[in-house]
Order: C-alpha cells, then sequence, then structure tokens
C-alpha cells in the first residue's frame, strides 16, 4: 500500500517474521519493514569483573562505519595482551524527575518537608506499580515556583524507564490528591536528563556508574600498536586534557559512543540512551610499568529484559556477550546480569579508546578509515 500510494520501492524492507519476533506488538507502531544492520565480532576480551571473577568476552557490534569493528578488535587484543581490562560498577538507579507547580509560593519550605516526612507513604504507592521496582532513593530541588521531585529506583532485569515512569505516575496523583498546594506540570521534568546530556548526569551518574581500568606494558604498546607510552601519553594530553576543555566538554573520552551505539543496536538496548552513556571521561598517565588507561562512565543505562532484548536477533547477540550464548563457558559470572552488561560495555569502551588512541598518536586514523571503509 506504501508503494503504491508514495510510489516508493520498498522491496529490501520486506519483513521476516522469524526475525522480528512481535516487534509489531511491542516494539513499533505502523511497522511495514525492518532494516538489516552489519554485526560484527570483536575479541576475545579479558575482564576481571568487580566482584573479582574473570571472562573472556566477545563482542557483537552492529555498525556501518568501517574500520571500527577492526579499531575495537585490536583493543580487545592489546587489553587481553595486557592481563585484561578491570572493572567496577555502583548501582545508581535509573530515574525520573516530576515537576511540581507551588500554588502558594509561602508553602514552598512546608511543602518540601511534608513530601520528605511522607515519602514512606508516596513511595509505596509508587512501588505498587510493579513487583520489580524498588524505589531507593530521592532528590527534591526548587526553582522558579516549582519543586522537582527525582526518584531513583532498582528496576531489576529491566532498563526500567517504563517502569519508573508509570510509577512516577502514580506518584504524581497522589500527592496532588494528598499534598495541599501542589498541581502537576509534567512527570518528565528533565531534571532526571533522559537522553539528555547534563553536568547533573555527569556528576551524579544514572543507571549504573561503571570505570574500566587497564595497564598497558611498554612492549605490548610497541608490538601491537607501533607506539611507545610516550607517543600516546603526549597524544592524550593534547586530546582529552586540552581540546576537551576549549570545545567544553561534558565528558572527555575519543569515541565511546561508537562502541556504546554498536553494542547497543546489537543487543536491543535503547540506543538514545548513548547521550547519556557516552559522557565518559578517559584519563591517561604514565606508570613505571607502562601506561595506565581508565575510563569512567558515569550513567550506562541498560538492561536484559523488555524493549529490543527480547527481539530474536537482539537476544542471541545478548546471550552471546553475557557468556550464556556460547559452547565452553558457564552463563554468567555471578554478578546481576545488568551490573555484568554494564561493566561489559565499559570494559568494550576502554577497548575502543586504547585502539583510536594509537591510530591518531601514530598518524593512522586516516589511512585505516581509507583502506577499510571506502
Amino acid at each position: 500500500m506504501i508503494e503504491q500510494e508514495l510510489g516508493a520501492d520498498l522491496s529490501a524492507l520486506t519483513i521476516d517474521p522469524t526475525k522480528l519476533g512481535s516487534a509489531e506488538e511491542k516494539n513499533c507502531e505502523q511497522m511495514f519493514g525492518h532494516i538489516p544492520l552489519p554485526v560484527g565480532l570483536a575479541g576475545p576480551l579479558k575482564i576481571t569483573f568487580s566482584n573479582g571473577e574473570e571472562m573472556m568476552v566477545h563482542l557483537p557490534l552492529a555498525t556501518t562505519e568501517g574500520a571500527l569493528v577492526a579499531s575495537v578488535n585490536r583493543g580487545c587484543k592489546v587489553l587481553t595482551l595486557s592481563d585484561g581490562v578491570r572493572t567496577y560498577s555502583e548501582r545508581i538507579g535509573i530515574t525520573r524527575s516530576i515537576c511540581f507547580k507551588i500554588l502558594d509560593p509561602k508553602n514552598r519550605i512546608p511543602l518540601q518537608k511534608e513530601i520528605r516526612e511522607r515519602s514512606t507513604q508516596w513511595v509505596k504507592t509508587g512501588e505498587e506499580t510493579s513487583d520489580h521496582l524498588r524505589i531507593t532513593s530521592f532528590d527534591i530541588d526548587e526553582a522558579h515556583e516549582h519543586i522537582f521531585l527525582t526518584l531513583y529506583a532498582d528496576t531489576d532485569e529491566a532498563m526500567g524507564m517504563n517502569m519508573i515512569t508509570i510509577a512516577a505516575q502514580k506518584i504524581a496523583d497522589w500527592m496532588t490528591h494528598t499534598i495541599q498546594g501542589l498541581q502537576t506540570i509534567t512527570i518528565a521534568g528533565n531534571v532526571d536528563s533522559d537522553k539528555k546530556p547534563s553536568k547533573r548526569t555527569h556528576e551524579k551518574g544514572r543507571g549504573f556508574s561503571v570505570t574500566a581500568e587497564a595497564l598497558f606494558p611498554s612492549s605490548v604498546i610497541k608490538d601491537v600498536l607501533n607506539s611507545t607510552p610516550e607517543q600516546l601519553l603526549q597524544t592524550a594530553h593534547a586530546k582529552l586534557e586540552i581540546g576537551s576543555k576549549i570545545a567544553g566538554a561534558i565528558g572527555a573520552n575519543l569515541h565511546a559512543a561508537n562502541v556504546i551505539a554498536a553494542l547497543y543496536l546489537a543487543t536491543g538496548q535503547d540506543a538514545a540512551h548513548v547521550v547519556e552513556v557516552s559522557l565518559a571521561d578517559t584519563t591517561v598517565t604514565m606508570d613505571k610499568r607502562g601506561l595506565m588507561i581508565s575510563v569512567r562512565l558515569p550513567a550506562i543505562l541498560v538492561g536484559v529484559r523488555g524493549g529490543g532484548t527480547s527481539l530474536p536477533a537482539q537476544k542471541q547477540c545478548l546471550q552471546l556477550l553475557l557468556g550464556s550464548g556460547t559452547r565452553n563457558q558457564e552463563p554468567g559470572t555471578g554478578l546481576h546480569p545488568c551490573q555484568q552488561l554494564s561493566e561489559i560495555v565499559g570494559a568494550a569502551v576502554l577497548a575502543g579508546e586504547i585502539s583510536l588512541l594509537a591510530a591518531q598518536a601514530t598518524q593512522t586514523l586516516a589511512k585505516a578509515h581509507k583502506k577499510l571503509a571506502r
């Protein structure tokens, strides 16, 4: 019908039900086709997780950018030869901020006090919307006759944006009916900065905050990256410290978004959250044993249930990434699967960072793209 009405050839978008499952019911309205994305494999990547367990990880990367998979694969090689990457994480929680208008400005302080004092009641109201939701904390901000209540929640194995949004609506309804002097303006007040960059997210975090770090011996840098620690450090200083400062960047990294987007697309994550996840800071320092590189990602939002993770191809990529899709490994690491996934994302970003840093330090970035992407 669309082809007839618009005179368009859409034959390449023909739907294969075995590839999409029930996407037209849960993932996309007015679905008329699907677009195949190339998926490349990088790895193995040796990771020591925050609980001390080690795992060799294979990364499925969905991308149309030639040279990206090759670069991340080189990063995996140099990391594994350097005894792997160590990851650490903290669950901050998914967030949603409700905006209320203060109907009488004189009640500003009493209203904030009442919201805090009655938190047990409204938290219970919100948690009743799902068996998998637990509100862990909250912030209150006040500006221009408005109160912003930001909820933090543990949403189990789901990324949880829908879950926390439904809970926020129930809480907002309860408050406006129970607490005198409040009017609900919106249950998405932008303090949570959902799918938007912000200094608050960069500083306080969202979802999971992850740090990945590794020590690269001089011999490995020379043999695999054709560079030296001094050369990499010089480029990192100019790019990450000086260049990022001139630009006013929120997060100083090489190309974190590249790796995150490829992993998110392959595993059915919400790709728009690449905005927050890429607020990463990469730090490069000299060590007597070689070069120490760490990357801090303050806001990794991932899930292993719900959304696009249930689509057939994405589900298989997710299983491969977490280890349950391989023949010779026991599934998982003992970590919560979302925590494990977030730490893998951090480790993969570090693999991308070291490889691109070397390409830029050795002036081979353009050469690689000319060879692989043209």
